[in-house]
Parts: C-alpha cells; structure tokens; sequence
C-alpha cells in the first residue's frame, strides 16, 4: 500500500465506518488489504466485509460502476460476494479525513473456503471451474450496459504511477512498460474481445464450495480491457511461484491450464476470445509489470528475503528483454 496512504487511515476512520453500517467499532477485525483497508464483522450469525478504498485511488462513478457490475453479474447467475447498504440506505459511505477521504462499502463474506498455495497448483478441477466462471462473466460483459462508466486498462493506477514508485535503478522497466502499452494499443478492439473485466482472478480473489463452484469477490480492479487479460492474470499466479530454475514445473502448470481452463470457458458453447492463445505473453508481460510495480510501492524491500530478491532480479529480467513467464518453455 501506498505509505502516505497507510498513514493517511486512522482508527477513528474505521470507526466511523463501522457506523455507518450498524456495527459498534469494536466487532470490527482487521484482516488485511493491499491497497484497500479490509475488515470483518458479524450480524445475525452471517459474516461480512467492511473495506474502505481511499480516495486518491477511486471515485465515485468508479465505485457505483464497480457495484453495479456485481449486481448485474449477481442477477444474472454468477456468484459473487454481493454488497449490502449502509443504515441509510447507500451503496457506500463517504468518511472524511484530515489528508485524505476515504469510501466504506460493505460486502457479505464469500461462501465456502479459498484455495491457497500450494493446493491452487497443478489443480486441473480448479482451473477448470475459474475458466467456467470466467467465461460466464465474459459472456454477461458481451451484452452489458451500465449506467455508471469504470475506467480502461490504461488508466490503471500501477500503470499511471509507475514512475513514481519505481526506483531510479529499475528506469529500463518504465522503458519497458512504455513499448508494452504501445503494442497493446495496437490489439483489436472487438464487443467479442474487449469489455468490462473482473482484472485481478486469482487464488486470494475467490472462495470454492463443497460442490466446486466458484465464487468471486474483490472487483476493485475490475475495468475495460481484452477478456485474454483476465485469462492471463490467472495464469501468471499459478506461474511466478516457479522460479528459473524450475522451468520443468512452469511448463507442466502452463500446459495443465491450457488443457483444462479452455474446457471450462467453452461450457454451454460459450467462445474463447479469438488469438487468445496467441496473445497471453502480451498479457502475461503486462501482469509482471504491475506486480512489479506493486511490490515497489507498497513492500519494504531494504531486506528482501531470498525468494523475494530472486524474483525481482528474474522479473526485471524477463521485462527488460520483452519476456513472459512461458517464453521459452
């Protein structure tokens, strides 16, 4: 998280929030966040989530467009950790701070149980189940019409700010970064390509049932972009656990995900997005960068573990020389 952020939310401000929603501060249990603030409540034996998203990263329009995709989706079959109205009846609250405002919105808790590492690896009847789920949320974006607008894949807030949270010594990944968002400008734009995306599916994104259904929460990254970004977001996770020196178990994850996510997608004659294939280095290259770029602005990295330093040298790497995780392989 962004450290004028961090130290921008105070206490009074989830408390406040708590209020808000009929819930006395103290029931609040923080539980985390990587750009939001995330806690948990209970109310009438049901659990729910109070987030507040501060207001340098979102605005309104964002926020009622981010809402009204997961109603829509929610109306329409796919499952999706709903929101719930405040006490008087908003779908968020504005609570106002000395250096920054932030938005409270509340959500029930996601059913059944996340799937973790290593359990989300080499897993054929998980990938098959996101690809399901990913496909019926691509397939409802075909035909959506929303009132309110979410921005587009170039105003994602890692891509505006990537020069202010990457050091000096990394100036080639920006170089990088730039060539990569001159080549995507250039993909095709389609209604069967292009549209409102989840745009962060991942094992800490969704919950899993006894009977295998998926269920998804977290939109806050969702936006316009290829439906082929979703795909790759997903894959990118299940890869970059491996590092280089065990491409064998890179390649054996890449070729299972091929394998059982289109299976998934294609259910009910739903169509993969064309050349999608083709396009996931694009895609994959462009995750890589954003976690980069994430890692810088909201890690502490003066003392990396190893695993961390390992990657960072590999990541920088495989951006400055216009890699992908499954190049190679």
């Amino acid at each position: 998280m962004d450290p004028r952020t961090k130290s921008s939310f105070r206490d009074e401000h989830a408390a406040e929030g708590a209020r808000r929603y009929g819930v006395r501060p103290e029931e609040l249990t923080f539980i985390g966040g990587f750009q939001n603030f995330i806690y948990a409540y209970h109310r009438d034996d049901a659990k729910y989530i109070l987030r507040f998203t501060p207001g340098a990263l979102r605005t309104e329009e964002g926020l009622e467009a981010e809402l009204e995709w997961i109603r829509f989706l929610s109306r329409n079959g796919v499952s999706v950790s709903e929101s719930v109205v405040s006490v008087a009846g908003l779908a968020f609250e504005l609570i106002l701070g000395d250096e920054m405002d932030f938005y409270a919105t509340s959500f029930m808790h996601a059913p059944g149980r996340r799937i973790g590492y290593p359990e989300c690896l080499n897993n054929a009847e998980l990938v098959e189940g996101c690809g399901r789920v990913t496909g019926r949320l691509h397939e409802l974006s075909r035909r959506y019409a929303p009132l309110a607008r979410r921005h587009a894949w170039d105003r994602n807030e890692y891509l505006l700010k990537a020069d202010q949270y990457i050091p000096s010594e990394h100036h080639s990944v920006l170089h990088a970064l730039e060539e990569l968002k001159a080549e995507l400008a250039r993909l095709p734009v389609t209604p069967d390509n292009f549209g409102l995306i989840h745009g962060d599916i991942n094992a800490g994104n969704f919950t899993v049932d006894s009977s295998g259904e998926l269920t998804l929460f977290d939109f806050d990254e969702c936006q316009y972009s290829w439906y082929v970004e979703d795909i790759a977001v997903q894959l990118y996770y299940l890869l970059y656990v491996f590092g280089e020196d065990s491409k064998p178990l890179r390649k054996a994850q890449y070729e299972l995900f091929l394998a059982h996510f289109e299976n998934g997608y294609a259910d009910e004659g739903r169509r993969m997005p064309k050349e999608w294939r083709d396009q996931l280095p694009l895609f994959l290259r462009l995750r890589e960068i954003i976690v980069f770029i994430g890692m810088h602005r909201s890690w502490d990295l003066r003392e990396p573990d190893q695993w961390t330093r390992d990657f960072i040298r590999d990541s920088r790497m495989r951006i400055t020389n216009g890699l992908s995780l499954i190049d190679g392989l």
